[in-house]
């Protein structure tokens, strides 16, 4: 009866073509980041088995063995859209987490077999990333009639003027020559081929002879249009050398300081920067940690960011 099936993974297979391919940086914009299940630490069982994780802290892997510059930056949204009392959420952070800590653990191993200082640090190479919004108080402003009710994740946002910037873009863009966006999720519904429709292009810009590969083309112009929006800047590192170390610890210093500034107790404004460095403290060696501050849970929420694994719902509906 199934003699004849197709199993359709042609995104899949585009995604993991094109790291194989990536010679100095990976970016990505994605609205779900979970996969590589067979080498988490919890979970190996849970059927998310896409290999897109895996074949980005492969190819970084790769590249410190080989001592060759490489930077992935990776976007996602600190949570899944749904309201954050939904059990759906916490196993999505859960397995989000997961993933973060295989592909970190790899890079950190790397780091240590490679035996020199010069190595560095797991994230000289990777850096998740979240958009989020915080305002002071402008003259005029619109008070709204009503208030939520006290001490709730809403009232709790209003009163301290912090909000996450939502994001639902699927794209990835290799080395500012190749692109990949589409409607496809890095999750197992979408790359799995026998459940959710997706569709996506990939689209290549070939350099002129003797032109610099990152230079002036349409795909450069489109992520460096994006990069301006979440900070504010259109730094020359960020045009020339998205893959230096030097650009990845700008970008991280932007992060970070976005993060001091969102997750304060004191409103400070922040004057049209969105990117904040995701949650979570990566060691020397790889490990993945909550932050010390408000107890390792999102600010205004008592929701945990490593995620709380639901005991009834299959991971089917949530991988």
């Amino acid at each position: 009866m199934f003699r004849n099936l197709t199993v359709e993974q042609s995104i899949h297979e585009a995604y993991v073509e094109a790291i194989r391919r990536a010679e100095r940086f990976i970016y990505i914009e994605n609205q779900y980041f979970i996969g590589g299940c067979r080498l988490w630490e919890k979970d190996r069982h849970c059927g998310c088995r896409n290999l897109i994780p895996i074949e980005i802290a492969l190819k970084v892997v790769s590249k410190i063995r080989a001592k060759q510059r490489f930077a992935v930056y990776i976007v996602i949204p600190m949570w899944s859209e749904e309201c954050l009392r939904v059990q759906r959420v916490g196993d999505i952070l859960h397995w989000t987490r997961e993933t973060m800590k295989m592909m970190y653990k790899l890079i950190g191993e790397a780091i240590k077999e490679s035996g020199e200082p010069a190595a560095g640090h797991p994230r000289d190479y990777l850096n998740f990333f979240c958009l989020a919004n915080r305002e002071e108080e402008g003259k005029g402003e619109f008070h709204p009639p009503r208030s939520p009710h006290p001490a709730t994740q809403y009232w709790n946002a209003q009163k301290y003027r912090r909000f996450m910037v939502y994001v639902h873009s699927k794209l990835m863009i290799v080395d500012d020559i190749y692109i990949l966006i589409g409607s496809a999720n890095v999750n197992q519904r979408s790359m799995d081929g026998q459940r959710d429709t997706e569709i996506a292009i990939g689209c290549y810009q070939q350099s002129k002879i003797g032109e610099d590969k990152m230079s002036g083309g349409d795909i450069h112009a489109y992520r460096m249009s994006l990069w301006f929006e979440h900070t504010g800047s259109a730094d020359e590192l960020f045009r020339s050398e998205p893959q230096s170390l030097e650009c990845v610890q700008k970008m991280r210093s932007i992060g970070d300081q976005m993060w001091r500034i969102y997750s304060d107790e004191e409103v400070v404004d922040m004057e049209g920067v969105h990117l904040v460095t995701y949650p979570v403290h990566v060691t020397r060696d790889g490990s993945v940690e909550d932050l010390a501050d408000n107890d390792g849970n999102f600010p205004d929420t008592r929701t945990p960011v490593k995620g709380r694994r639901s005991i009834l719902l299959p991971p089917v509906f949530t991988t």
